[in-house]
């Protein structure tokens, strides 16, 4: 699948299914597809990675793939693992491939099991929608301990970091309204435009714990940092900086190794 669409990997473990079903999501709310149809895209999406959860590892969970691709009349989306190959374990009762198969089958327009013992699975899924705008213009990736977002500018941006950062708020355990102020501060970057940007990427990074978000915006070309600060005020109403517990400019490198800035605040419970 091309670097054009949406990609993540992270640990195949039951609360991160929540996080992709936030990212497909967004994604299917910016390509235009209606809410029924998004509905029914999550369970297709949800009922792919249980699998993975369920049977793809023993004992310590390893990587769960997701790559999704809007063509001209479909949203492609490939859910894959590196693990032995789907094999149901005794004693799993309804938890089993008898079931979310059959729902895949159900709610998609087709779909393809591929790998084997071994060699990991993937499952392909062709899932129709109507949208007039069906192109897709970000890549994001997950990494187990911090999740690393990089989203070209447009209109997917908003719905799939307002969608991420509500998931990872809600498993930090923040109230609804701390939640709240959370997204409000996720708009705020998510405004910005390409040019603020070193690599023309919006990236993010965030590290979520127990109470707490840490963000880190970046890499930013010379003065971004700064720039989006200061458009966080809104006049007559304060700024929107005071949402956040701690936020500072900070100076690092790009992965290409050049100097760059990095925006990086803290939202605490």
């Amino acid at each position: 699948m091309s670097a054009s669409g949406l990609q993540l990997t992270l640990p195949a473990t039951a609360e991160n299914v929540i996080v992709v079903r936030q990212a497909i999501s967004g994604m299917a709310e910016a390509l235009g597809l209606g809410q029924e149809r998004i509905a029914d895209l999550k369970t297709v999406v949800s009922e792919a990675c249980n699998n993975v959860v369920l049977h793809a590892y023993d004992g310590d969970p390893g990587p769960l793939h997701v790559a999704a691709e809007p063509m001209d009349a479909e949203l492609v989306v490939e859910v894959a693992d590196e693990g032995h190959g789907f094999r149901p374990r005794a004693g799993e009762g309804y938890a089993s491939l008898g079931i979310g198969l059959p729902l895949i089958a159900a709610l998609s327009d087709s779909f393809q099991i591929s790998g084997g013992s071994g060699r990991g699975s993937k499952t392909t899924i062709h899932f129709g929608y109507a949208s007039s705008e069906g192109s897709s213009n970000g890549v994001l990736a997950v990494a187990p301990a911090e999740l690393e977002i990089a989203l070209a500018p447009g209109k997917m941006v908003k719905p799939v970091l307002a969608r991420i950062i509500g998931a990872l708020a809600a498993r930090a355990k923040f109230s609804v309204d701390r939640l709240a102020d959370t997204v409000l501060l996720g708009d705020a970057v998510s405004a910005s435009g390409g040019a603020d940007f070193s690599d023309g990427r919006v990236g993010i990074s965030i590290k979520d714990a127990s109470g707490k978000l840490d963000v880190r915006v970046g890499p930013l070309v010379e003065g971004a940092g700064d720039r989006l600060m200061s458009e966080m005020d809104v006049p007559g109403a304060g700024s929107l900086r005071s949402l956040a517990s701690s936020m500072a400019v900070t100076k690092g490198e790009a992965p290409s190794g050049e100097p760059a800035e990095f925006l990086e605040f803290e939202v605490s419970q």
